[in-house]
Parts: C-alpha cells; structure tokens; sequence
C-alpha cells in the first residue's frame, strides 16, 4: 500500500481565514486527510490566553470548504462529549461531506483544560474505560437501527441514529500510545490508530504492540490504519528553517522528549518520510498549531515530497 499524507491542526489556534486557506489547500493539492484536535484553551499550556477554536465546529467547516480529503479528528476527549450525542454530530457531518467523515477518539490528558471547564479529571485507568465504551457505542449508532448499550459509565436504552452515515462503515480512530489499555482498544475495536510527535523507530515499537494485540484479539491486522501525526516546522530556505526552528523551540523547548517533527529543509522532510514508510506508516499527517502557516513551506513540501511517492493533484 502506497503512503498518503493528510494535515492536522494541533489545539486550532487560528487564525480561522489562515485555518481555511491551509485546508483548502490540503484539498488542492493531494492530501487525502484533514483532521482537527479537541481542545478548548491552548495546549501545551503557555500563558493560556491562546486561541483555540471547537473541534466539532471545525470539522463541519472543513467539511463544507472541501471536496476530496476525508474529515477526521485526531481525537476528540471522550469525556467532553456524551458518545451518542457525538455519534449524531458525526452522522451530520458525514452527511454534509458527502460520505468523508472519520472520528477519531481518545481518553483526554489535559488537566488544566478539565478543571477549567468543571469536567472531572478521573485517574487514567477510569479514563480508559470511558474511551472503551465510547468506542463500542459509536459503532453501534452507526451501524444498528435501535442501539442498547449496558456500560459502568454511559448506556444507551433503544436509542435510535437517523439519519445513518452516507458510507457503508464511517471509520473510527483511536489516538494515543499507551500500550496496555490505549493499543489494546484500537485493536479490538478501532478501523484506524494515529500516533503523535514520535519518531520512525518509536513508531515501529509501537505499531509491534498494535500487531500483538490484533493476535491476542483475533483481528486481522490489516483491518487497523496505521498513521502518524509528524509537527511540522521546516523552511523552504535558511530563512524560512530559522523562523521554523524559532516557532518550535517556543512550542515545545529546547529538547522535547518526542522527536516526531519535521525541521530543517525538505530535503531533510522528505528523508524522514522515507523512513516513516520503511516502518510501515500508511499515512503521515503533517501537524500544525496556531497560524500564521508557513505557505512557501509547505509549497516546498509538496513539491519535493509529494511527487517521490507518486502524488498528485486531483483533478
């Protein structure tokens, strides 16, 4: 199978005309994927005065501006929304894309944002077990006409969807790297698994996890997307890499301890996308924070690396 490449726009910082210029161009230009965050307050946390536009409201947008890229969320907190009110939202955005629409969903991490917005912030293990049952409950009110679903933490008593996706299976996604509880899901249940900010041998330890766990559940293992989610920071010339190196060492520090991020030149991006493949990635989505986008990087990009794997502008 043949590697694509999406977009992701990390907390959706904005600014939105910025937002609509770069997922317009994902879609002009041969990306297959355009997905959203869910956050309501800047992350990684700065001074939390940041911009950060709704998931929900994004994606509907995105959903509406495009015409080829599939419209995803890498992920939506399963504690911010009820899963069946999240399944209709899903639904309606399917419906206005004309059959694109993906979810993505994980267990939530960002404490400060929980405790601003009263959400309780539970252990990991009780987060866990809401994204399990989430994921149970989306595939069943998008498949079932009536859906009874009996957890410890949400139920569903002869619950209806209708309208039902526009495509026979709307995928699900589970996000995140923990490999006892998170992996685990996304094998049993999931269409599809996103990784964040890691680089090419992280993601081939963990992709390892994700097979052994396929086994232990008897699932084909191909029936689970493999992606990653790479920050996205290079120039299209000296200038352009210094401002990007700049714009990442306010974002994530002098040394972060994930190396998932495309710096330097695309030259050098197009090197780390030939290694990601390697490993087995079938899709690397280029992963932006807050605007304004670097344009004539990413024209760079698309220039030097979309071509050496076969890539072109639909028509």
């Amino acid at each position: 199978m043949a590697m694509t490449f999406g977009m992701h726009l990390g907390h959706v910082g904005g600014p939105m005309a910025d937002m609509r210029k770069l997922w317009r161009f994902a879609d002009a230009n041969g990306f297959d994927w355009f997905s959203s965050a869910d956050h309501f307050q800047e992350s990684p946390y700065r001074d939390g005065n940041g911009p950060c536009f709704e998931a929900i409201s994004t994606m509907t947008a995105i959903a509406l501006d495009t015409t080829h890229v599939r419209v995803g969320s890498l992920v939506i907190c399963v504690n911010y929304r009820n899963p069946g009110v999240l399944a209709k939202a899903i639904c309606t955005i399917d419906h206005l894309s004309g059959g694109r629409c993906e979810i993505g969903i994980g267990a939530g991490w960002h404490q400060h944002e929980y405790e601003g917005y009263g959400i309780p912030f539970e252990r990991i293990g009780i987060r866990q077990d809401h994204l399990e049952e989430a994921v149970q409950i989306l595939r069943t009110l998008f498949d079932q006409p009536v859906s009874n679903f009996k957890g410890q933490y949400f139920q569903l008593n002869d619950a209806r969807c209708n309208p039902k996706p526009i495509q026979k299976r709307l995928p699900i996604w589970v996000g995140g790297q923990g490999e006892k509880r998170t992996i685990r899901t996304a094998a049993k249940y999931a269409d599809g698994w996103n990784a964040p900010y890691i680089d090419p041998q992280t993601w081939k330890a963990k992709n390892t996890v994700l097979d052994d766990w396929c086994a232990k559940e008897s699932r084909d293992p191909k029936q689970v997307a493999r992606t990653v989610n790479v920050g996205f920071y290079m120039g299209a010339d000296a200038k352009g890499t210094a401002r990007g190196e700049a714009i990442f060492k306010a974002h994530w520090g002098e040394n972060p301890e994930r190396k998932g991020f495309f710096r330097g030149s695309a030259k050098d991006a197009l090197e780390l996308c030939q290694a990601y493949q390697a490993v087995g990635v079938q899709r690397v989505n280029l992963a932006f924070r807050e605007g304004p986008y670097d344009f004539e990087a990413i024209q760079a990009f698309v220039e030097t690396v979309l071509p050496a794997f076969g890539i072109k502008r639909p028509s």
